[in-house]
């Protein structure tokens, strides 16, 4: 990467110029713009997300303290916060879901390999959750979620091979959890792992039609005939492996077909706990380490909100809810993109505290990233959050 460029653009030049400009005629992102583009706009408001900026007033005044340096980080346009606040609420949203999700292989490909999934799979493995944000409800009436309060769901599929999500969908906070599995395309072979919020036989019958694999947690009023039982060798925990049908009333006619029941106790949390897949062939075992490996999705979105700027929002309109939020999933995946490039053993944590206090520097990111001076790491603590060292 060049050193003469600012720490900023070296980041901002993972993003292909080319196929950013296709995006924005095809959502006609410059229509009748004069002075501050959708590239000025993406700029500006990512580096918001990497120098942690709280309000437009604290990015127009960094930005412009500055004036000499704007060109070289490849902003053209006049910084003002009107000028962003009438983007962020007019400009179309879709136009950094779509660059989000043009970043997306390209960080899978990456981490494809990823030693942190342990698992002898040849499948992809996907968790798939929500997290909701909590809005001001005469600010966001759009999203109201309780009686008096508002709120936004994230709902997100998260690639556990290097943490990836793959799939990102803003709703307001009333929308139940199983409405997105009637967005999501299933992926035939991979495997879906999900809490019992999710449960619908209906929906989850089409993930089987699809040739797709899911295991849920099952409820307890689980209505089902055991068909027969195999063998379980109960020092590891299992208590049960049982292939059964569901005779609810309802159950049974939306899952026709034969499903699997492993009943596992953790030793560890005193607890039981029931999975249901759709799978006959891995083993009871491999079902409930999958089903442990969901606990990276609830790190994803504890080191999301953590980190990124999500939580409070420079607009308050679904359009500047959802840019906003789009464009910090881009500024994560940039981050990630750029850790395996260079190979650093850093923590994205840490990674992004560093970028935060060097965007303007000129010096080369690879050098910065790889041969930081230990005593300034020393005063980064990643808290609790150690594990998440993608």
């Amino acid at each position: 990467m060049n050193t003469g460029k600012t720490i900023f653009s070296q980041v901002m030049s993972q993003v292909s110029h080319n196929e950013f400009t296709k995006l924005v005629s095809k959502y006609h992102g410059n229509y009748k713009v004069r002075s501050f583009s959708s590239w000025d706009q993406y700029l500006s408001m990512s580096f918001a997300q990497l120098s942690y900026r709280r309000s437009l007033r604290d990015i127009e005044a960094c930005l412009n303290a500055q004036p000499e340096k704007l060109y070289h980080m490849g902003i053209r346009g006049n910084i003002a916060r009107t000028n962003l606040a009438r983007a962020n609420e007019n400009r179309d949203w879709r136009i950094y879901a779509d660059l989000a999700q043009q970043l997306i292989p390209k960080a899978r490909k990456l981490y494809h390999d990823d030693s942190d999934f342990t698992l002898d799979l040849e499948n992809t493995v996907y968790a798939l959750d929500s997290t909701t944000i909590d809005l001001c409800l005469t600010l966001f009436p759009w999203a109201q979620f309780r009686k008096h309060k508002s709120a936004v769901k994230l709902h997100t599929l998260l690639d556990l091979r290097g943490s990836i999500p793959t799939f990102i969908d803003i709703t307001s906070g009333a929308i139940h959890d199983i409405n997105v599995l009637d967005v999501l395309i299933p992926e035939a072979g991979s495997f879906y792992i999900m809490d019992k919020g999710y449960i619908d036989y209906g929906r989850l019958y089409q993930l089987h039609k699809a040739q797709a694999f899911f295991v849920t947690r099952a409820k307890s009023n689980l209505s089902y005939r055991r068909l027969y039982s195999q063998a379980v060798d109960k020092k590891t925990g299992l208590r049960s492996d049982q292939i059964i049908r569901l005779i609810g009333q309802k159950s049974s006619l939306l899952y026709p077909e034969k499903l699997r029941r492993v009943r596992y106790y953790d030793g560890n949390l005193g607890h039981y706990f029931v999975f249901l897949t759709n799978n006959m062939e891995i083993s009871a075992q491999t079902i409930a380490d999958l089903y442990h490996e969901r606990w990276k999705i609830e790190l994803f979105f504890k080191w999301v909100k953590q980190h990124l700027r999500i939580k409070a929002f420079y607009g308050t309109s679904a359009n500047a809810v959802k840019t906003q939020v789009w464009i910090a999933v881009s500024v994560y995946l940039l981050v990630a993109i750029i850790k395996k490039k260079i190979e650093t053993e850093l923590s994205l944590y840490t990674i992004l505290q560093i970028l935060s206090v060097s965007l303007f520097e000129k010096v080369s990111i690879n050098q910065l990233l790889t041969q930081t001076d230990p005593r300034f790491l020393e005063g980064l603590s990643c808290n609790q959050l150690n594990l998440w060292d993608l």
